[in-house]
């Protein structure tokens, strides 16, 4: 797949099919393994909150470049703002059962950005191919005792 490459595909209530485009064409850009995992389930969590919060409907526009892939998540109704996407701050998860979803994103993806044009909330997430820095391999329990 080579630079400027495009998916367009609507929110529908049918997810899943919003899943497998994604991580198609994510794979196909050259996002692989755990990063794609995250990314197809921060797209997903988007799109639920479209259809569950915002207009019901919306569309999905993912683009690929040499160094990462961005996916717009557009909510016609454009009642996402800078206050629901940092509720909850940087620290521990929503004490409640639901309202995850915005802090998943936040939490899986390398860059969240939200703007509003022309009225419709366009949530915008960003995920390198490669992370930014190494990851800390976990501590075995070995070294917990």
């Amino acid at each position: 797949m080579g630079d400027g490459e495009v998916l367009h595909c609507q929110i529908t209530a049918d997810l899943s099919m919003l899943r497998r485009r994604i991580e198609a064409f994510a794979a196909a850009a050259g996002l692989a393994a755990e990063r794609l995992d995250d990314l197809v389930l921060a797209v997903n969590e988007a799109a639920d909150n479209v259809l569950e919060h915002g207009a019901g409907s919306g569309r999905i526009v993912a683009r690929a470049d040499s160094s990462s892939v961005w996916v717009e998540i557009i909510d016609p109704a454009g009642t996402l703002s800078e206050g629901h996407l940092y509720r909850h701050g940087d620290g521990l998860p929503p004490a409640a059962l639901r309202g995850y979803g915005l802090w998943m994103m936040r939490r899986l993806c390398d860059r969240v950005v939200l703007d509003h044009p022309d009225g419709h909330a366009r949530l915008r997430l960003y995920m390198r191919y490669q992370p930014s820095t190494p990851s800390v391999p976990p501590r075995s329990r070995k070294a917990e005792s």
